[in-house]
């Protein structure tokens, strides 16, 4: 997601030249390109992390939600089937979080150790 589509579309972003891009929310295309960016660029980079990964997952969630059943909605089930299979990925990822061997996991065990260090001083 994150060098397929999301990088890809950063550059579009930061061309400058004319956007064409679906606005979905009605508030202007660069505004839609923006959130699409941050969902598919810096969102999927927190996701291959493995840091913040449920609120990565959950707006690359959005973004392949609106992806498959608003832009795709009337194209064939073989154009919706890639946006699909990524939405489905992320309701894993958002269900089951981001594991031990990630980031948040190697931070949140350095926080364990330095509240049961702190615990140690200060009683």
């Amino acid at each position: 997601m994150l060098f397929g589509h999301g990088l890809g579309k950063l550059e579009r972003l930061l061309e400058g030249g004319e956007i064409k891009f679906m606005n979905f929310l009605g508030l202007g295309t660069k505004f839609s390109l923006t959130l699409a960016v941050s969902a598919e660029f810096f969102a999927a980079a927190l996701v291959a992390l493995g840091l913040f990964t449920r609120i990565g997952s959950f707006m690359l969630i959005t973004t392949m939600s609106v992806a498959a059943f608003i832009a795709h909605a009337d194209d064939p089930f073989s154009t919706q089937e890639k946006a699909l299979l990524f939405l489905a990925s992320y309701i894993l990822l958002f269900l089951t979080g981001p594991g031990k061997y990630s980031l948040n996991g190697l931070l949140e065990k350095k926080m364990n150790r330095l509240n049961n260090f702190w615990k140690f001083v200060s009683d």
